[in-house]
C-alpha cells in the first residue's frame, strides 16, 4: 500500500470521529468507564501480590542452640551446625544472634525491666534461617530439627500454612476478577463500536457498490476503533495516576518499618498505564474490525 494511501486512511478515521460525533462521545464514554475500572483493579492486585510476596519473603525459621558448658566447645558445634543448617538444599540465608542481641531485642520491644535479666540470662544462642522458597519453609523446618545441637525449632507452624493458603486463594480470586474484568472490557467496547459501525452501514454499504476493495473500506474503521481506543483510555491513565499518588503519599509514610509497603508510584504507574493504553488499542482495533467484517460480505 502507498504511503499516499496510507495517510489518506488516518486522515479519513480522523475525520470520521468529527462527523460521527455523538457515536463518538458514547463509545469513548465506554472506553473510559470501562480501563477506568481495569486500571483501579490491576493496581489493587498488584499491590496485593506485592504485600503477599513480602509477607512470604519475611517468613523465616527460629533456631534455638543447645547451650552446652564449654564456651569453646559451643562455638565449635555452633559453626558446625551452622555449616550443616547451609548445605541444605532450599536454604538461602543463615543469621546467627547472640543470647545477648535477642534480650537486647526484648528489651526494646517490651521495655528496660527486662534488662535486669542481663547478670543471668536465660535466653539461647538463635539461628534464623530463610528457605530459598518461601512453600518450602516447613520442610527445611523439619530437616533442620533432625540435626544436632538444635535445642527447639519454630516457624509457626500451622499458622504459616494458613497463611499461604490464604495467599494463594487471594491471588488466584484476584487473577480470575482479572480476567472477567478483561472479557467485560472486550465486550463493553467492541459492541458499542459495533453500534457506531452499524449506524453507518449504508455508508460502507455505498463504498462497496462503487467498487472500493475490503481493506480499502476496512482500514479506517479499524483505525477509528484505534483512536476511540486510544483516546478512551486518557482519562482512565490520568485518573488513576493522580488518584495512587495522592494515596501512595497519604499511606507509605506509615508503613515505613512494617512487614509491607506499597508499590512505588513510578514502576507501578507505567505497567497500568501501558496495560490501560493497549488494552484500549487492541481492544478498538478487534472491535473494529469484527464489527466492519459483516457489513463487507454484500
Amino acid at each position: 500500500m502507498k504511503g499516499r494511501t496510507i495517510a489518506r486512511h488516518f486522515r479519513e478515521s480522523i475525520k470520521s470521529l468529527g462527523r460521527n460525533s455523538w457515536m463518538t462521545i458514547a463509545s469513548i464514554s465506554a472506553v473510559t468507564v470501562t480501563l477506568l475500572l481495569v486500571g483501579v483493579f490491576s493496581v489493587i492486585m498488584l499491590n496485593l501480590n506485592k504485600v503477599a510476596t513480602d509477607l512470604e519473603n519475611d517468613v523465616e525459621i527460629r533456631v534455638m542452640i543447645d547451650i552446652m558448658p564449654d564456651e569453646v566447645e559451643m562455638k565449635k558445634k555452633e559453626q558446625q551446625l551452622i555449616n550443616e543448617i547451609k548445605s541444605l538444599v532450599d536454604v538461602e540465608e543463615v543469621t546467627y544472634s547472640s543470647k545477648e542481641a535477642e534480650l537486647n531485642k526484648l528489651v526494646k520491644d517490651f521495655g528496660e525491666e527486662l534488662s535486669l535479666f542481663e547478670q543471668n540470662n536465660p535466653l539461647y544462642n538463635v539461628l534464623y534461617v530463610k528457605a530459598a522458597d518461601p512453600l518450602k519453609t516447613a520442610e527445611v523446618a523439619k530437616k533442620i530439627e533432625g540435626l544436632e545441637h538444635t535445642q527447639s525449632v519454630k516457624y509457626g507452624e500451622g499458622k504459616i500454612e494458613r497463611l499461604f493458603s490464604f495467599l494463594d486463594i487471594a491471588r488466584n480470586v484476584g487473577l480470575v476478577l482479572i480476567v472477567g474484568l478483561l472479557f467485560t472490557a472486550m465486550f463493553l467496547i467492541s459492541n458499542t463500536i459495533r453500534i457506531t459501525i452499524i449506524a453507518r452501514k449504508e455508508e460502507i454499504e455505498i463504498m462497496k457498490l462503487v467498487g472500493a476493495t475490503n481493506s480499502f473500506v476496512r482500514i479506517p474503521f479499524v483505525l477509528e476503533g484505534m483512536w476511540l481506543g486510544l483516546i478512551g483510555s486518557i482519562i482512565p491513565i490520568v485518573t488513576v495516576t493522580i488518584a495512587y499518588y495522592k494515596i501512595y503519599d497519604l499511606v507509605a509514610p506509615k508503613l515505613k518499618g512494617e512487614l509491607f509497603q506499597l508499590l512505588k508510584v513510578g514502576p507501578l504507574m507505567l505497567q497500568v498505564n501501558g496495560l490501560i493504553a493497549l488494552i484500549g488499542i487492541l481492544i478498538g482495533i478487534w472491535g473494529s474490525f469484527m464489527s466492519v467484517r459483516k457489513f463487507l460480505k454484500i
